[in-house]
């Protein structure tokens, strides 16, 4: 069996690993601002860990389900998520919505909810990023990109700056082929060009992978080599159960 990782910054696993952005570049600092930082302690391995997210209203975040943890907290308005920047707000989540179909043996449904104790503050380095309508399709060769605090390599550390990088949507064959019995192409889309050196890694789960400013996929999972193309959840399937949740917060 071939080894997959989870796209977290987990310990490895017999599955997909999460991930930092390979082949990219440090973002213009908030730029995103509607990126999020998750940390969170991660019962299966005894110890804290790291995952992307991003803000769709005040006082709720979306994010990967298996970016599940205990005592979360998530940071909005960073660029250096080592430093304390005057930008940042730190917010509790008071409460985290798992899909009630999540498979994390198949690494299906990957997708969660987390309402903040508070709502954030809107500023220039905070702010909602829109979901997907029955007009924003995405189409294989379209150019889409991701961001996020994952590692560069399989080897390296994480970064302290959000890094970013540009992915084009592949057909669904492509990841058919290449991640095997895991993707699923009715519920997750494939990204990232197999000819080059891009991809999210692990650290990035979680974040979004978005399209013409509309967050059109999570960073779910792809093999521990940091290899393209990677599975990311596809939000445009999942909206009637984002708007359900959302009138039950």
């Amino acid at each position: 069996m071939l080894l997959l990782l989870l796209l977290l910054s987990f310990s490895p696993s017999p599955r997909t690993e999460a991930g930092e952005i390979i082949g990219g570049h440090e973002a213009k600092p908030h730029s995103r601002p509607y990126m999020a930082f998750l940390k969170f302690f991660n019962e299966n391995t005894g110890k804290t860990s790291q995952c992307g997210g991003f803000l769709i209203r005040k006082n709720v975040v979306l994010t990967a389900a298996h970016c599940n943890g205990s005592t979360m907290t998530v940071t909005l308005g960073a660029h250096n998520i080592k430093q304390k920047e005057e930008s940042q707000q730190v917010i509790s989540v008071s409460k985290a919505f798992l899909h009630p179909d999540y498979d994390s043996k198949k690494i299906n449904n990957d997708i969660m909810l987390l309402k903040l104790k508070s709502n954030a503050k809107m500023t220039k380095a905070v702010k909602p990023i829109s979901l997907p309508g029955p007009r924003n399709k995405v189409r294989p060769g379209q150019v889409c990109s991701a961001a996020g605090w994952g590692k560069v390599a399989p080897w390296s550390k994480f970064p302290e700056d959000l890094r970013e990088v540009e992915l084009k949507v592949q057909a669904d064959e492509e990841c058919q082929s290449y991640l095997e019995k895991y993707y699923n192409p009715a519920t997750q889309l494939c990204a990232g060009d197999p000819e080059e050196q891009k991809a999210t890694f692990t650290g990035d789960s979680g974040g979004p992978l978005v399209c013409k400013n509309v967050a059109q996929g999570i960073v779910s999972y792809g093999w521990a080599n940091g290899t393209s193309p990677r599975a990311y959840t596809r939000i445009f399937k999942f909206m009637s159960w984002i708007k359900n949740t959302l009138r039950k917060m």
